[in-house]
Formats: structure tokens, sequence, C-alpha cells
């Protein structure tokens, strides 16, 4: 599979501020890279990669998957930033639809495609010889964990752990369209799937409880700001209801991370696939009083607390990969 470079302008205006990415990067003390890449159903993708200069090789590589509404280039860009200072390797792309990857904005007609877009391109980082014995990792934030535990589920033995972030094994009733609306919007998917209509409240806005952070969300050009399209609630309804009834399924080492105050995804939700899921290595945080967005719209305290959970678990996996 061919991966063609794409290289940034200048004018480029990011989380961070006006400093040009490749600046940025050197700052941060990483190196970083943007490409495309056509996925075996024809779809052209983009990509990222984030990787340490310090550490030779890197301890492990993490494949990332975002959520829904958003992309790689804005603030999911700086977890990845920071894995990359920890010295671990690390890939994303944006999924169909979103970002600058291919197909209609904010429209995902089939998640199990999506599922194997993913699969396909984090199986081509495995293929590169410099990640040869490496233990890769799943990541994921909402939507992005949810697709993470799919790929699981698709590949059981593909991947040495998870990373998963507020996963959205379940819409949350606290957005979810009431009956009988639900019902009608149901029946009209049928026929208009693309149809931008749903009744949802702001995501975003309850997503981060740090209010000088909302703007700096707010400016990500990419993100998608239309009304949920209807096909792809259809899609998400019915993924993470295959999700919730699989949760004893799961067989990887994962840490999970949620907010006891998360209104988007359930913490209870969490709490279940925690204590459903057969995997012999598993980690439940629980944060009190965070929210859904932990790893940007937190205190930047809180954020940091998260990070070194984070790092603390992938730490001792990879000391476990290499006994």
């Amino acid at each position: 599979m061919e991966q063609e470079n794409l290289k940034p302008r200048e004018t480029e205006v990011h989380f961070w501020g006006n400093t040009p990415e490749d600046e940025y990067y050197k700052q941060q003390g990483i190196k970083a890279s943007r490409s495309s890449y056509t996925s075996p159903r024809g779809l052209s993708l983009f990509t990222r990669s984030w990787l340490p200069i310090s550490t030779d090789p890197p301890l492990g590589v993490m494949c990332m998957v975002h959520g829904y509404g958003n992309d790689i280039s804005w603030t999911f860009q700086s977890t990845a930033i920071f894995l990359a200072q920890m010295g671990f390797a690390c890939f994303g792309l944006d999924i169909e639809g979103h970002g600058k990857s291919q197909g209609l904005k904010g429209y995902v007609p089939n998640v199990d495609l999506v599922v194997q877009d993913c699969l396909s391109f984090f199986d081509s980082i495995k293929n590169d010889t410099q990640f040869h014995g490496l233990p890769f990792f799943l990541y994921g934030e909402s939507m992005g964990g949810a697709i993470c535990l799919l790929i699981h589920l698709a590949n059981p033995k593909g991947f040495d752990g998870a990373v998963l972030v507020a996963p959205m094994c379940k819409i949350s009733d606290n957005i979810k369209p009431r009956w009988p609306i639900s019902d009608i919007l149901l029946l009209v998917a049928k026929f208009l799937p693309t149809l931008a209509i749903v009744p949802a409240a702001s995501i975003l806005h309850k997503s981060i409880k740090v209010e000088r952070k909302v703007p700096i969300a707010e400016m990500n050009p990419m993100r998608y700001r239309g009304k949920p399209r209807l096909g792809t609630v259809v899609e998400l309804l019915r993924v993470t209801d295959y999700l919730s009834q699989n949760l004893r399924n799961v067989t990887i080492p994962f840490i999970l991370l949620h907010g006891s105050m998360d209104v988007v995804t359930d913490p209870k939700v969490s709490e279940s696939l925690y204590e459903e899921a057969k995997s012999e290595d598993k980690t439940i945080k629980i944060y009190d009083g965070m929210v859904h967005s932990l790893l940007f719209g937190e205190t930047d305290e809180n954020v940091e607390i998260v990070r070194q959970d984070i790092i603390s678990w992938l730490n001792g996996r990879c000391k476990q990969n290499c006994q």
C-alpha cells in the first residue's frame, strides 16, 4: 500500500497557536509526519505519525483512534505528542467522514468497514521492520475506544494491550434522542441516512470542564459541527448495543479511564466492561468529578494525573514484553 507525504501549510493554525508544525515538534523533542493511506476498499485516509527522537528503538507502538466528530490534527495530537516524548511511536488516522479523510463529513455508514480500515492501516505499521518485536497497543477516545474494542474482537491476538479513554460502549441516555423521536428517526434513516437532523445537545460543551479551553476546541477547523447524521446515529446505536452484549468476549489487557461526571459516555458501562471482560490483566480508573475530555478538557493538573496513569500502565506492559 502506497503512502504519499503531505506537506503542512505554513499558515495553518494549530491548537498550540501559529508556530509551524515542524518547528513545534522540534521544540517538543519529537519528529512527526503526515501522509495519506489508501485502504483496501479504496478509501483515502489522512494519517499522522509522532515518533520519539531520544528512544531508539521505541518502547512500543501506539495505534490511535479519535472520537466522533473529532480528528487527529487538533487537540488529539497533545496526547500523541506526550506519548512520543515518553518513548512511544504513535500512529493515527482520520476515520471515514472525519478530519481530512474521504467521505461525507460526520457520516459513518458502516462502522465494521471503519474497523477494517483501521486494521489495514495498523497492519501496514506492523509490517515496517523497524517496529518488529515491539509491543503494539490500541488507544481510543470515546467512539475511538469503541472502535478499538471492535478491532480487538475482530483480531483478538493482534495487539498487546489497549488504552480506553471514556469508551463509547453505550451512548449515554443524557444525549440520546427520547422516544418517540428515536423510533421516528430510525424509520427515516432507512430512506435518508445522510440527513443531519438528529436533535442532540452540544457534545463539546458537555465534554470540557475548563471554560478557557472551550474556544480552543471550537477553533478546530476540521471538527464536524452539524447535527448528527441519521445513518451515523443508527450505526453507533448498533455497534454500542453489540459491544454491550459482548463485553465478556474482551480478552485484551487494558486500562480503562473514565470521569465519574461524564454525561457523554457512561462510566457505569465502563465498570461493566471491567467486571465482565475475561482479560486477565485489566485496570480501571474512575476519576472523581472529571468529565468526558480527560486529556484536554480538564484542568492541567487533572490531565497530568491521567497521563501519568497511562504511561505507568504502558511502561509496566513494555517491561513484561521485554522479559
